[in-house]
């Protein structure tokens, strides 16, 4: 009997290691968008946190105040990275149940 509740056990959890690794693939997949500065710097990230563009509007650029230009970028990229975090979060946390499992 013990057995029988073991290799259940196994295949949902064969299961569900699948559902993660479509779930991955699809959020490496996904683009998020985001800016900062009313649209003058514009980043996009994947839903598995890399950063695959950087647009900065030429007005963005005042050689006398680059940092307003380092704090519109800052502000964009932690923006897409947020909601690539929570998008993960949505499309894992329902195969996890719940479960805090590190580095997803």
């Amino acid at each position: 009997m013990q057995n029988m509740n073991m290799g259940k056990m196994m295949k949902q959890v064969q299961q569900m290691q699948k559902q993660m690794a479509k779930a991955q693939e699809e959020l490496a997949r996904e683009e998020i968008e985001a800016s900062a500065g009313g649209g003058m710097v514009t980043v996009k990230v994947t839903g598995d946190l890399r950063l695959v563009s950087v647009k900065i509007d030429p007005g963005a650029v005042d050689p006398d105040d680059v940092e307003m230009l380092e704090d519109l970028v800052l502000a964009a990229t932690n923006e897409a990275l947020r909601a690539a975090q929570e998008l993960a979060s949505q499309k894992l946390g329902g195969l996890t149940g719940g479960l805090n499992i590190p580095g997803l």
